[in-house]
């Protein structure tokens, strides 16, 4: 009986140093994407101009939970670190675009999930939209928008204007690409991705997430890229023809691209243009070049925290303003590889610096600047698994897509050893109880010798 004693006093000893540690970490979470722990605006470091930041909630949480993962938010921090703009009114925000021709305005992509009495039926459904704000007034002015059905897989990601009246979307939802007129709301073009792959060999699970559409970026020869995300490619539509044939970056094999997301198209003036990926299942940043209609890796990068990428730009001076999905925070890397500039934050998805063109418009590409490449760990930045975990990176960063923010590694691995011997202390305590269960006709409880 002391040995017990001494056992039950030693796992109650051990779960309350657990939930001591856990209890601390939840306690001291955040509860804005953007603030500290007392919950007041945070102040971020300088910068060379003013940094837009769009974040995607977590739909496991849902936003009625709490924590900054609950909660998506669209921030501006201006170059002197102080927050110059927020707003949190839409369920989801996505991609992040400068106007042209302004110092203060973006337009971006938002998703709202409506109930089913919202949506007149008898399912959920979303509103998908674009809409322009002024970062200074707060203006916000609605550009166009659609529902669609469902809410998984339906939300647009991604809208490059065209000219003053059309936009160029990214519609996940019918896996194609369209034009619309925002003065007529006409669709004038599109682009079915069934055109050029067959759902029965390529991509996910067709209908509900076939090709996961999530960028379209407008060249400056008139193509426009296409990110297909569950193809693992990026290709090239000819408003003409269709698809540009051998022109399309991956294979479908993961060590080329493994679920990216946000391609920037490089236009470089000496001809051999560049294509910089946030390679989001490999945790790597990458960049091709076109080496004579050919795509040649010219630069990788990541270090051990990077955790699902999904943006990357190429900024002016060199240097590369990265958005780390569930590393929760949007950094800036010189031309060394060093991180100079960071920002934690819950969840981002696009991150833009205003002043330096559109994502990677204004940047040169990796081989003109000679980048190192540098892994995480001295080991490779290929799709084998990361070195932070013996699993698969997709097992990896679904584990981290689903845990709130305030619960690192450390956290989670002291809640599974609490679970653990809570269970253990469970089963003990069956095994020292005096009766026993004889499982005869009728079920019998006796009484041990």
């Amino acid at each position: 009986m002391v040995k017990r004693t001494h056992l039950r006093v030693a796992a109650a000893v051990a779960l309350l140093v657990c939930a001591g540690i856990v209890g601390a970490a939840y306690l001291s979470r955040p509860t804005s994407a953007v603030a500290d722990a007392t919950g007041e605006s945070a102040r971020v470091a300088p910068a060379n101009g003013t940094t837009v930041i769009a974040t995607d909630s977590n739909t496991w949480l849902g936003r009625e939970s709490d924590g900054p993962r609950a909660n998506a938010e669209l921030v501006a921090f201006g170059a002197d670190g102080e927050r110059r703009y927020y707003d949190d009114s839409h369920t989801r925000y996505w991609d992040v675009d400068p106007v042209e021709g302004t110092n203060a305005t973006v337009e971006y992509l938002y998703a709202d999930h409506l109930t089913a009495d919202e949506c007149g039926g008898e399912s959920v459904c979303t509103r998908n939209g674009i809409e322009r704000v002024n970062l200074t007034t707060g203006e916000v002015e609605g550009i166009y928008s659609r529902v669609t059905a469902g809410k998984h897989s339906t939300r647009w990601h991604d809208g490059d204007r065209l000219n003053d009246s059309t936009y160029v979307v990214a519609d996940i939802a019918a896996d194609r690409v369209f034009v619309v007129n925002t003065t007529t709301e006409l669709v004038e073009w599109s682009w079915d991705a069934q055109a050029a792959f067959d759902p029965a060999t390529t991509g996910g699970p067709y209908p509900s997430d076939w090709t996961h559409l999530n960028d379209v970026e407008v060249l400056e020869n008139g193509l426009i890229q296409v990110s297909l995300r569950n193809h693992d490619r990026v290709v090239y539509l000819d408003r003409d023809t269709g698809l540009v044939e051998n022109r399309t970056l991956g294979d479908g094999s993961h060590d080329v691209l493994y679920e990216q997301h946000n391609p920037d198209y490089i236009a470089n003036p000496d001809g051999d243009d560049a294509v910089l990926v946030a390679d989001s299942e490999n945790n790597r940043l990458v960049e091709y070049r076109d080496d004579d209609g050919e795509w040649v890796r010219s630069w990788d990068w990541q270090d051990e925290q990077l955790q699902w990428p999904r943006d990357a730009d190429r900024l002016p001076n060199g240097h590369t303003l990265v958005t780390d999905s569930n590393g929760n925070r949007v950094f800036e890397l010189d031309e060394t590889g060093d991180v100079v500039w960071s920002v934690p934050v819950a969840f981002p998805y696009e991150a833009e610096r205003l002043g330096t063109g559109d994502e990677s418009a204004g940047g040169p590409p990796a081989h003109e600047l000679d980048l190192r490449n540098q892994t995480a760990g001295g080991q490779s930045a290929g799709a084998g698994g990361t070195p932070r975990s013996v699993l698969p990176n997709p097992v990896v960063n679904a584990v981290y897509y689903v845990l709130p923010r305030w619960m690192g590694v450390s956290e989670l691995l002291v809640a599974g050893l609490a679970l653990g011997i809570g269970l253990a202390w469970a089963v003990a305590e069956l095994r020292w109880l005096p009766y026993r269960v004889s499982l005869t006709n009728p079920v019998s409880l006796r009484k041990r010798n």
